[in-house]
């Protein structure tokens, strides 16, 4: 039987992005330590999330690796809200802290509204605040916009992906994934269509897309039905899926949206998960951070 020669997708890997914005930001920082200027990150962490442990353990590193400063303030999981309201004040007047992390999301005795706009705008490198989302939806520079759909984007320019008059679609409307990429996508003059949980035929939309970027946090959602031949698919979303075979050869391992084994036979390019937009969201912090500074010492 004669075998079937199919042309395999584009596979937009998130380490090739992060090694260019890598050479991006070093330069940067080099830029600002001849003025004497350290870019630093704070970070808070309250309480022992291992989730919020493993990302600070991330981020720690990169900033290692890229000449960036870090230091942290770790509170315990019962601390009062006036107490982290004046660390956050205390971190907001330090001129040499250039940007701050606050894992989230906080106790349920924490007011976190309260607690997240006390954040200076000017140091919200995760786009924490309401000014910081503000600036996102009016092209300012107010703040940073959060750091996944502006890894999204870094993706899509380092590939080439031009999005000026295209069709994209965003399956999700969260404000730390899904309403921010389209308003990010409309900056690259995209026409945008956001997808959600009542949109009706959601397949339908989403096969007229030239770029599709599903972040709906929903495993095996995103099927054969869904895309066409010369889609760009950005998976954001980071599930866990029992039933896949992991590295050691056993099952239970990480897994984005779509079906991967069924979207990337059909389309142009694909993002794979692991390995694509997650692994570029650390470096776009830290080239948050050095950015703040450069803005400061401008």
């Amino acid at each position: 039987m004669k075998k079937e020669n199919r042309k395999m997708a584009q596979i937009l890997l998130g380490k090739e992005v992060t090694a260019a914005l890598n050479e991006r930001i070093k330069g940067n920082v080099a830029a600002l330590q001849e003025k004497g200027v350290n870019p630093t990150l704070c970070i808070i962490r309250v309480g022992e999330n291992p989730s919020d442990i493993s990302y600070e353990k991330g981020a720690t590193k990169r900033c290692e690796t890229l000449g960036v400063a870090c230091e942290k303030i770790l509170l315990p999981e019962d601390v009062a809200q006036e107490e982290l309201l004046t660390v956050i004040d205390k971190v907001n007047k330090d001129d040499h802290i250039h940007g701050v992390l606050l894992f989230r999301p906080l106790p349920k005795h924490l007011d976190q509204a309260v607690i997240e706009n006390a954040l200076a705008a000017e140091k919200d490198v995760d786009c924490m605040t309401d000014l910081s989302m503000s600036g996102v939806f009016t092209g300012k520079k107010i703040g940073f916009p959060p750091c996944t759909p502006q890894a999204c984007m870094e993706i899509l320019d380092y590939y080439g992906i031009d999005c000026k008059g295209k069709n994209a679609v965003v399956i999700g409307r969260s404000l730390v994934v899904g309403k921010p990429a389209a308003m990010m996508l409309m900056g690259k003059n995209a026409t945008v269509t956001v997808c959600h949980t009542k949109t009706v035929d959601v397949p339908a939309i989403a096969r007229e897309a030239d770029i599709l970027i599903s972040c709906a946090g929903v495993l095996n959602s995103l099927t054969k039905e869904y895309v066409r031949p010369g889609q760009v698919v950005i998976d954001v979303s980071i599930n866990w899926d029992p039933e896949k075979i992991n590295k050691k050869g056993g099952k239970g391992a990480i897994a984005g949206d779509a079906v991967f084994d069924e979207v990337e036979p059909i389309v142009e390019a694909i993002t794979p998960v692991p390995g694509g937009v997650g692994s570029v969201t650390t470096s776009v912090l830290v080239g948050h951070v050095v950015e703040a500074a450069m803005r400061k010492f401008a």
